[in-house]
């Protein structure tokens, strides 16, 4: 793995954020929900493919407040644009677990 500096570093924009909306994506090629998620008045409401079906429900996910890369170019992901990306890790199966702060923060307050 290469090094970065810190500087690079903090060029990658992560944010809390709250998701608001899940939908079924069928048009995915892996299974995957379209996230609706709320970062807060500074940032706005992206939209995110995610696949993450096998870990977590529509219902489980809605109100959950998440990490996400918000200064990412949007990308086209069939037929929607995802605007930002969300933050996980990979398990050994490659099953991804959602990156989440521990305490209640507001949308929108920046990884440092």
């Amino acid at each position: 793995m290469s090094k970065i500096t810190f500087e690079d570093y903090l060029k990658v924009d992560i944010r809390t954020g709250s998701i608001i909306k899940v939908e079924d994506f069928p048009k995915a090629r892996n299974p995957a929900y379209i996230l609706h998620v709320d970062f807060g008045a500074e940032i706005g409401i992206k939209k995110s493919s995610a696949q993450i079906t096998n870990l977590y429900t529509k219902e489980e996910l809605l109100d959950k407040k998440i990490l996400g890369v918000v200064n990412f170019h949007p990308k086209q992901v069939g037929p929607i644009m995802s605007e930002c990306l969300v933050v996980g890790f990979y398990r050994n199966n490659e099953s991804v677990v959602l990156a989440v702060p521990d305490l209640e923060i507001g949308n929108g307050s920046r990884l440092l």
